[in-house]
């Protein structure tokens, strides 16, 4: 299984080069001419066909790489369908991979061949192997016929709760394509939906928030108790699922939590004018500033885990959480998103595009996000154009009397552009300047007045226009502008300039007497020849002259408005006619020629320089519709915050339905003896542990809830160890009365398990819902958690312990002498086991036993001891190198003292010298991210030829990697450091056969490494395998029905997860050696060790 996605990558490599060959071979033996690819085409199909009749394997395959290779390169294989279906039952498993690929692509085209292989692909559904069940959902949701619903979902519903996360994924994909194919189908697909929300897998809850998002985006209820688990799992997911899931969390914030800009308006509200008020007025203000905002905890979780997402390498998730904080974050902190933003204008064009039109947007709202990286945004000359006018549109935006100066220095190298259309864009951004800033306006103009003289005509009109808008603003001061203008009128030829000439000379005809009436002459000599728009604006100037000068222009206006009479364009004639009976007095003219002066002579606001991104933040940042300032398809709108923030308790995630139901059954006892202190002792314990396994982001209030309920056992939960002891048969019995349903134990067996289970140590299960084993309370001094954490012969039934997750920093050592007699950490990963002195191999009786005590549909994971403990030791410092300091490691195998993810080592200091050493301890630490160490107690003094052992804890994270840190005297110091063998960073645990084989089956594929290996003969017995394996690595025995299969279980100290290794003695002294982890780097590093330990004699 694990080579099968290795080999499909290879197999596309290969498809691909043996396609290239091909296509050469082929290219160079076609026949003549014009039918030459034709005929080529169809006898390389003909020979694929015959290949895939072939009835070699070999032949297939080679066939369906090369057909896949075809795909890959854009051609169409469609023609080959019905030849590759017939494959589709094959049992060689790459070919069935392949042919499913295959018929992912084609299916929907060829829908009707695709039917009568319907039954195989339900067969398919059913495979062992997770990648062929998703791919024949893949292609069976591909298949789109209404015909074929009622299947498709069936197998949707069947596939969301398979083992394989993978394939809980897919059936994710395949809700958005059924929901498309029949919509009345929706209410089932939410139901669906609604359990694959809950999936704690992080594979699978970017694809069901997609497919939540185009089912039902309205039905926030399902987020709810999913909220804060997203929230959590959101680092973890592939990056285009934290995409998704980050704009959902966006919506839904926006829904659920009070504004967080709130505060900043109160406090400006509160700051105003309150001198003369009343003092009724100041303590209603003063009651406003009490209730000043406090943002909610889970709008802070939100921030807070999307916050590290910052420094993800794809842009598209900087971007969601960019938006995120734009949208959802108080103002103060918004600004953390801008150093990431800028950093993606490293990216390709594309990605630069988008970010900068988001940038574009919030600089114009928030202008001190991004004034620190006033230089990120100068234009380069490789730039395109599209680039270079979102700079030059932020570098606008960001302008202020500070960095003004600066910034029209750049603008005149841009004006110079090669780029015309950017050299144009640069002269708005000048204009847009001049007017927002007053103190530089003088200046922009001048500097656009020297632009006029350009050789270039875009750069000329560009001016122009922006110059009449300029002027419109101050217009008494600049009547030598105008003057300059008018003169320029003979050389300019680009139609907008020329009209916004025309229309300044008119609007101002009256501080230009002189020049006005020469240039409507001028005009109307070309009338016939100017563009439309310079037509327009000559009627209207002939106008306004007639209005105001009508002695020197009344002849030429009648002329002008006689040619417009008969031109080409009718918007010209309109207008011609319009204007005509409006100045031009005579019977026929209606009531509105006595305005007429007032029409055409009114004062005109001045134009406002707007940005174009102005009004594009009432779309959501980052979204097609904000690229393309228009509402896009299927755009969810952001809801507007709530006045008051709906009820919090919603997010509040109910306790596992196993632990209620244990909850409820202690409840009963406690009810019916109220005077035993047992059960209101570990029915305390029990809250707690609930309380901190919920969520990590469980709100305050909600646990301030459950303390209250706590109060009760609280007050008697102080019992004497003798009143503890003779409680304990009675609480036995009591419990499997109560569980009954499940199991009838009476006493004394319960007092047999007891004794066939010492030894054994605490238990944990990973099931939520698995039900209750004997544990031992045997424990003696060398057991290193406490000496006085238990008594020996003080046993308790694990009937009465609940599985719930618990932090292990959360158990302490009792005081006095109390007893734990709940075992309260089943639920959690194994962290630090509580190891018991006793170190045996489990019997398969005993584990038998051990299996019979729990409900038939638990999964039992137990921690047990360590089966061997090495004795081979390291060296640490050698004495010649320490200077008569000598020191030694070894691995004790006992659990983490100092805390639950470290591994215990311990140090063996000697001096060798004659003279004594002082204050020897770990000086300075040099450790790897994340790595933790917990140092030994510093020795006062070691006297000549004495020795001293003392115990480190160190948190290798799950890797090989070393810790390197200095042992220190009182003189000297000495580089030193410690690696661990792979062995040593695992934890023993025991389970059934029947459990090994479940968690072997969902750590298939990719999370399975293996290998063939030659055992010496005197190896191939039981007892021996077992001893090697066990001295190699640190593994528990799982008790096997075969007598050639030998199966070991552990879990990793630091994440707790599984590791299942198998032995399977073959013929000829072989073996075939398997490891089935989800850390595939440790399972493979642990592979290349156990292979010597198992071959050598």
């Amino acid at each position: 299984m694990s080579g099968n996605g290795l080999s499909y990558s290879e197999q596309g490599g290969e498809a691909a080069s043996e396609l290239t060959q091909e296509a050469a071979s082929t290219t160079s033996s076609s026949t003549p001419a014009a039918f030459g690819l034709f005929s080529s085409d169809t006898k390389k199909n003909e020979d694929l066909k015959q290949m895939l009749e072939s009835s070699k394997d070999s032949a297939k395959l080679d066939a369906m790489k090369r057909i896949v290779g075809m795909i890959a390169n854009g051609k169409n294989a469609s023609g080959l369908f019905p030849a590759v279906v017939k494959n589709v039952a094959s049992k060689n498993i790459e070919i069935k991979k392949l042919v499913y690929v295959y018929l992912m692509r084609y299916a929907e085209e060829q829908q009707d061949l695709a039917l009568l292989s319907i039954s195989t692909f339900q067969r398919a559904l059913k495979d062992p192997n997770q990648l062929i069940r998703a791919s024949a959902l893949r292609v069976l949701s591909s298949i789109r016929v209404p015909i074929i619903v009622p299947i498709m979902m069936l197998a949707i519903k069947e596939a969301s709760s398979d083992l394989s996360p993978y394939v809980r994924k897919n059936a994710a994909h395949a809700i958005q394509k059924l929901y498309s194919l029949d919509p009345e189908q929706k209410e089932m697909l939410i139901e669906v939906i609604e359990k694959l929300l809950k999936d704690r897998s992080t594979l699978v809850a970017g694809s069901v928030v997609m497919a939540f998002e185009e089912v039902c985006p309205d039905r926030i209820d399902l987020i709810h108790k999913n909220y804060r688990k997203l929230c959590n799992l959101l680092v973890d997911v592939e990056e285009w699922g934290q995409v998704v899931i980050i704009h959902m969390l966006t919506r839904y914030a926006r829904t659920q939590f009070a504004s967080p800009w709130k505060d900043d308006e109160v406090v400006e509200e509160y700051n105003e004018n309150n001198f003369y008020e009343s003092d009724e007025e100041e303590k209603e203000k003063d009651r406003k500033m009490k209730n000043t905002y406090t943002m909610d905890p889970d709008h802070r979780l939100l921030l807070r885990n999307t916050k590290p997402l910052l420094q993800s390498r794809n842009a598209a998730v900087v971007m969601a959480v960019a938006q995120l904080y734009w949208h959802l974050a108080p103002k103060s902190e918004a600004g953390i998103v801008s150093k990431s933003l800028v950093r993606l204008l490293r990216s390709n064009r594309e990605v630069q595009y988008i970010v900068l039109q988001n940038i574009a947007t919030m600089s114009i709202q928030r202008k001190g996000m991004f004034e620190p990286y006033l230089k990120s945004f100068y234009v380069r000359s490789t730039d395109p154009t599209m680039i270079k006018t979102l700079k030059l549109e932020i570098l606008t935006s960001l302008a202020n009397e500070a960095n003004i100066s600066t910034l029209l220095r750049e603008f005149q190298t841009y004006v110079k552009s090669q780029d015309k259309q950017f050299a144009a864009a640069t002269i708005q951004a000048i204009g847009r300047c001049a007017t927002n800033i007053t103190e530089v306006t003088d200046t922009c103009l001048n500097g656009l007045v020297c632009l006029l003289s350009n050789r270039d005509e875009i750069v000329v009109a560009e001016s122009v226009v922006v110059i009449k808008k300029l002027l419109q603003t101050q217009p008494a001061h600049h009547g030598e502008i105008i003057k300059h203008m008018a003169k320029l009128l003979d050389n300019i030829t680009v139609p907008v300039a020329r009209a916004s000439i025309l229309w300044l000379i008119g609007e101002y005809c009256e501080r230009v007497p002189k020049i006005a009436p020469d240039v409507l002459r001028k005009t109307a000599k070309s009338f016939t020849n100017e563009d439309d728009l310079v037509k327009l604006q000559v009627l209207n100037l002939g106008a306004k002259l007639y209005l105001t000068n009508s002695k020197q222009t009344k002849l030429l206006t009648q002329y002008v408005l006689n040619l417009g009479k008969y031109d080409q364009s009718y918007d010209i004639r309109d207008r011609t006619r319009f204007i005509r009976q409006l100045i031009v007095p005579n019977e026929k003219s209606g009531a509105l020629s006595k305005y007429a002066k007032k029409i055409f002579l009114a004062q005109k606001p001045a134009p406002l320089l707007e940005s174009p991104f102005k009004d594009r933040d009432h779309f959501q940042l980052g979204t097609l519709s904000h690229t393309l300032n228009s509402r896009a398809t299927g755009y969810l709108e952001l809801s507007d915050w709530p006045e008051v923030a709906p009820d919090p308790s919603v997010r509040n995630v109910d306790v596992a339905e196993s632990a209620k139901e244990w909850t409820g059954i202690l409840g009963k006892t406690r009810k019916e003896k109220p005077t035993e202190k047992f059960y209101s002792e570990s029915e305390e314990e029990e809250d707690e542990s609930a309380s901190t396994s919920a969520s990590e982001s469980k709100s305050g209030s909600e646990s301030e809830k459950e303390d209250k309920e706590e109060d009760s056992s609280d007050e008697s939960s102080g019992s004497s160890p003798s009143s503890e002891e003779s409680s304990d048969s009675e609480s036995g019995s009591k419990e499997s009365t109560a569980k009954k349903t499940s199991r009838a134990t009476d006493e004394s067996d319960s007092e047999d398990i007891k004794k066939k289970a010492k030894g054994i140590s605490k238990k944990r299960s990973t099931s939520s819902t698995s039900d209750t084993e004997s544990t031992s309370s045997e424990e003696s001094s060398s057991d290193s958690k406490s000496d006085s954490d238990s008594k020996p012969g003080k046993s308790r039934s694990a009937t009465s312990s609940k599985k719930e997750e618990k932090p292990v920093q959360d158990r302490k050592a009792p005081s006095k002498q109390d007893v734990f007699l709940l075992d309260l950490d089943d639920f959690c990963p194994v962290t630090t086991p509580v190891a018991v002195p006793t170190a045996a191999v489990l019997s398969p009786s005993l584990a038998a036993d051990l299996e019979g005590l729990s409900l038939p549909s638990s999964s039992v994971i137990d921690v047990t001891t360590q089966v061997s403990v090495p004795t081979k030791t390291h060296e640490l410092l050698h004495r010649m190198s320490g200077k008569g300091l000598a020191a030694h490691y070894h691995f004790s195998r006992q659990p983490g003292i100092f805390g639950d993810r470290t591994v215990s080592v311990q140090v063996t200091i000697t001096n060798t010298t004659d003279q004594k050493i002082e204050n020897i301890h770990v000086g300075e630490k040099k450790l790897p991210p994340g790595m933790r160490m917990h140092e030994f107690n510093p020795i006062g003094c070691l006297e000549p030829a004495e020795s001293i052992t003392v115990s480190m804890g160190i948190d290798f994270c799950d890797s090989t990697q070393t810790a390197s840190f200095q042992l220190c005297t009182k003189d000297d110091h000495f580089n030193v450091k410690i690696q661990p063998p792979v062995g040593e960073l695992l934890l023993p645990v025991t389970m059934s056969e029947k459990d090994f084989k479940k968690e072997q089956g969902m750590l298939t594929g990719m999370n399975e490494t293996s290998a063939t290996i030659a055992v010496a003969p005197q190896n191939s017995t039981s007892l021996v395998i077992t001893e090697r394996v066990v001295k190699a690595a640190n593994l528990g025995v799982v008790p096997s029905g075969q007598d050639n299969v030998h199966r070991f279980a552990a879990k990793t100290v630091h994440s707790g997860s599984l590791m299942l290794v198998t032995v399977e003695l073959k013929e000829s002294s072989t073996a075939q050696l398997i490891i089935n982890t989800e850390k595939t780097v440790i399972g493979s590093v642990l592979l290349r060790e156990l292979k010597p330990v198992l071959s050598q004699g």
